[in-house]
């Protein structure tokens, strides 16, 4: 396990300079202070958002908070693959390297199944394939970058998370928390494999603990009444992200807070559930998300960047 700086904060963050990142969903919860610090640190920051009038929003705040930094509002939508092949393209088509790629943003616990624009079921649809598809479309700008690194946000609820091949989009039983938790379990086996997969560039995942978050909408009074006691602010929940795009990180490593179980504090390597080491299982969620979104990965070595 990786030691990482006792109470590692964004003050850390070495230079970002002449980097470009993308953060999805970096409207809100710990999607913007991620944007935002790396934006301070120097990095030329795309936002990637859903909702265009929240993006907007998002965009004067962080122009407002910090009037030198570099970021750009582009629109993005998980939940259709129409979207994310046009993100992808107009970024790839202006021949720009991504040096950092945060698929941050996600939906939790719907209370009742719902799909997306493709079919897919909703939370695993937009928290693992939106994303599965976004950074295999992405990986030409990935290629142009000196030390390329994508960051899949995880949760911590992926312990509880299973990947059942013949039921991955909830049909047969649907559970909101159920279903997040194993969209939380394909980021990590997403993230595992990517690694093993493009040994070129860093592929790692973080959790933010218990944090306030738009995220919890659809959870219960006893969610909520549980986060008002122990939920810390979006800006911390934002660190391990933060620190797993900029830290001294090494692909298959997995950060979250260091204190209270988890649920708070300055970032640390933790351990992933065992469900997530599986390779066998990864194996075979990757080929189903190729075949579900149509997105095939051209893993060829990497064009590097001249310095």
């Amino acid at each position: 396990m990786r030691d990482v700086v006792e109470n590692w904060g964004a003050n850390q963050i070495g230079s970002q300079h002449g980097k470009i990142a993308i953060v999805t969903g970096a409207n809100s919860g710990i999607g913007f202070p991620t944007a935002l610090e790396l934006g301070r640190a120097g990095a030329r920051v795309v936002v990637a958002c859903r909702d265009a009038e929240r993006g907007r929003e998002a965009l004067t705040r962080l122009q407002s908070a910090l009037p030198g930094a570099a970021f750009r509002l582009e629109p993005l939508d998980l939940a259709s693959l129409e979207s994310v092949r046009a993100f992808a393209a107009r970024f790839s088509g202006a021949g720009e390297p991504l040096d950092v790629l945060v698929n941050n943003a996600g939906v939790m616990a719907i209370p009742e199944r719902q799909v997306t624009a493709d079919g897919f079921e909703r939370q695993f649809g937009t928290n693992h394939l939106g994303h599965f598809a976004l950074t295999g479309l992405l990986l030409a700008a990935l290629r142009r970058s000196a030390a390329p690194r994508v960051v899949t946000v995880s949760s911590g609820i992926a312990r509880w998370g299973r990947i059942d091949l013949d039921n991955l989009q909830s049909e047969k039983a649907y559970s909101p928390f159920r279903t997040y938790a194993n969209s939380k379990l394909a980021n990590l086996l997403f993230m595992m494999e990517l690694g093993r997969r493009a040994p070129w560039l860093t592929s790692v995942s973080s959790h933010p603990g218990a944090t306030h978050s738009n995220l919890q909408q659809h959870t219960g009074l006893g969610t909520k009444l549980f986060m008002s006691v122990i939920g810390q602010e979006a800006a911390d929940g934002a660190l391990p992200s933060l620190y797993a795009a900029a830290g001294q990180a090494e692909s298959g490593e997995y950060y979250g807070p260091s204190r209270l179980c988890q649920m708070q504090g300055p970032p640390r390597e933790v351990r992933p559930p065992a469900r997530a080491l599986d390779p066998t299982i990864a194996r075979a969620l990757w080929a189903a998300s190729e075949r579900l979104t149509g997105v095939r990965y051209e893993l060829d070595e990497p064009i590097r960047r001249t310095a």
